[in-house]
């Protein structure tokens, strides 16, 4: 199978508890995620009775437009990515503060049938696909090949599951960066947020800033109130890019 877009599944969001000693006057339509931040923000001031009446969209407004983005920390979210390339991944991994990752593993999954994520610059191009599909079928064929070899060339392990993956550890090197793989992501409101500034930009790598602007489009779905600030556009290029109002909250 050849992937030319991400997909793109929601696992976890916040289920908010309110104490009953300490019960805030909210306003307007929210998520648990974000009734837990504007909880947390309210209880830095004793504010609870909102004597602003504000909504929780416009206090957490205004939460971002003064750069207060520690309450954001308090609500984390989880999704599953497939259909990204090891490429892809190599580069999100670096995002580490407030970030929690599970990737599917190379050297103990089988990838004798893997599939492949289509560069997004040559997708269009009939004589570029062909010629980038004919050269990751190749890589797939070496794997299986060297398997099989490295597989009888340890025969004298007796395990069977660690021979495999001795036989696997060494033979994915021949697998190309586009080999698909899936990942579980998790990270707050926060470190979301800054990811994604960052790599839904015009100046992020196309593939990455194709899975970051799909992710911001499913939280502005899922938790508005976080992400409201966020504008996805046509970029000069041709390709969607966001940008943001509120930087380093």
């Amino acid at each position: 199978m050849f992937y030319t877009e991400p997909r793109i599944t929601l696992l976890a969001r916040p289920q908010f508890f309110e104490p009953a000693h300490l019960p805030v006057n909210f306003l307007g339509e929210s998520t648990d995620g974000e009734k837990l931040a504007e909880f947390a923000g309210r209880l830095c001031y004793m504010s609870q009775k909102n004597p602003a009446s504000r909504s929780t969209g416009d206090y957490l407004e205004n939460i971002k437009r003064q750069g207060h983005g520690s309450v954001l920390e308090h609500a984390s979210y989880s999704v599953l990515l497939e259909g990204v390339s090891r490429s892809l991944t190599h580069e999100l991994v670096r995002h580490r503060a407030g970030f929690a990752y599970s990737q599917l593993s190379q050297r103990y999954v089988d990838e004798s049938e893997a599939n492949f994520v289509v560069p997004p610059a040559i997708i269009g191009d009939a004589a570029l696909e062909a010629d980038w599909k004919k050269q990751v079928e190749e890589a797939q064929r070496s794997y299986v090949r060297l398997v099989e070899q490295l597989m009888e060339r340890y025969s004298w392990v007796a395990d069977k599951i660690h021979r495999r993956k001795m036989s696997r550890e060494a033979a994915r090197g021949v697998l190309p960066n586009s080999t698909e793989t899936k990942i579980v992501v998790t990270a707050n409101a926060r470190a979301w947020r800054t990811m994604l500034e960052l790599r839904s930009s015009e100046g992020a790598e196309f593939e990455i800033r194709r899975c970051a602007v799909a992710v911001l489009r499913l939280f502005q779905r899922e938790t508005p109130a976080f992400f409201s600030d966020f504008e996805i556009y046509t970029a000069d290029d041709r390709a969607e890019a966001a940008r943001i109002s509120y930087h380093k909250v």
